[in-house]
């Protein structure tokens, strides 16, 4: 991976995983996939490796991921689903090449065609956000509650209380915060 990029989120859930590549939606916002070359770099990290990307390709990818983010937020608001984004879903959700294999330690993994497109992998990655944002796996579609984050996550956790879209930096970030906060309002009390 190249240098000058940010370093991806990544997650345990690959729909939501996808749309962490535009994080601090509500901040500076930090583009994970810039170029073609950092699509196929994250497609490869999570398993889903193809030869290459064009330009055009990188605008579908990124079509994708806004319209999974809309959905979740609107399923984790209980809110409608955005007619426009439940389509670009289900396009590229039958778009792609892809079939589900089981691996020797039970697992299920895709495998894509050994002409690989982008298309195929966008495909996988529309058919995981059907499953999440349709409830069809055990966990609940949250929003990350920092202010500049926002982004929408899957919580598997045994509580389903998690506030945070990763604890290792939105977390973190707001508890920094907070003990900074606090430190200053006592220092001022002390004075």
């Amino acid at each position: 991976m190249r240098a000058e990029s940010p370093d991806f989120r990544l997650g345990k859930v690959l729909a939501t995983s996808f749309t962490g590549t535009l994080s601090e939606r509500h901040g500076d916002a930090v583009e994970r996939i810039p170029t073609p070359h950092r699509l196929v770099d994250w497609l490869a990290v999570n398993g889903l490796a193809v030869d290459s990307c064009t330009p055009a390709q990188l605008d579908l990818a990124r079509e994708l991921r806004e319209s999974i983010h809309a959905a979740a937020t609107a399923a984790a608001i209980r809110d409608a689903l955005p007619a426009s984004a439940v389509q670009v879903i289900n396009d590229r959700s039958v778009q792609g090449r892809a079939a589900a294999i089981l691996t020797p330690g039970g697992e299920r993994r895709w495998r894509l065609g050994s002409a690989s497109r982008v298309e195929d992998a966008l495909s996988v990655i529309a058919a995981d956000a059907v499953g999440i944002i349709a409830g069809e796996r055990d966990g609940k579609l949250a929003l990350c509650a920092s202010p500049t984050c926002q982004a929408a996550f899957f919580d598997t956790s045994q509580s389903r209380t998690r506030k945070w879209c990763d604890m290792n930096t939105c977390g973190n970030r707001q508890k920094k915060a907070r003990f900074n906060a606090n430190h200053r309002k006592n220092t001022r009390s002390a004075e």
